[in-house]
């Protein structure tokens, strides 16, 4: 299945969402980085033009930037890219455990492998919220409970097409 494909039915589509729990794990890292990346780039970006409302609050930190020059645009690819793969993967599991005790509260069938990958794909809409509220900072008070919810939902929509328990 394409990366475009994937990314289509994770809006709007539960019961595929449930199925792609059979996806490859590479093809579920794979979808999972290109989100990374696109997250990372727009964070990056915003660095880049001047957005530097970290290096205002401090004027150490402003000296040692212009000390360091240039370098300070790879440093901070690389530092952003490490801390949201580590945001978004710790995301995906916490979520994935929340799921995997709806799966139980649904009495569905499922390893939590299955259940992360759902969460995986299901993570889509919650961070490309997370990048809109990024571009305003009064609703960004708001953003991780607003995206929690939305993955929640999300993961329990796919949990109804899991297969039941036997009894």
């Amino acid at each position: 299945m394409k990366i475009h494909n994937i990314f289509s039915a994770s809006f709007f589509e539960p019961k595929k969402l449930a199925a792609f729990r059979l996806l490859s794990i590479g093809k579920v890292f794979r979808y999972v980085y290109i989100f990374i990346f696109i997250f990372t780039i727009i964070s990056f970006s915003r660095f880049f033009v001047g957005d530097t409302t970290l290096f205002e609050g401090s004027p150490d930190l402003m000296e040692y930037s212009k000390r360091i020059g240039w370098l300070i645009y790879p440093i901070a690819f690389m530092m952003q890219l490490v801390i949201n793969t580590f945001y978004v993967f710790i995301r995906i599991s916490v979520f994935a455990y929340i799921g995997s005790l709806l799966l139980k509260l649904m009495k569905r069938r499922g390893e939590f492998l299955h259940i992360w990958r759902t969460s995986a794909i299901a993570i889509t809409v919650p961070i490309l919220f997370a990048i809109f509220f990024d571009f305003f900072p009064i609703l960004a008070n708001y953003s991780f409970l607003f995206t929690s919810i939305i993955h929640i939902v999300y993961i329990a929509l796919a949990i109804q097409y899991y297969p039941k328990k036997p009894r």
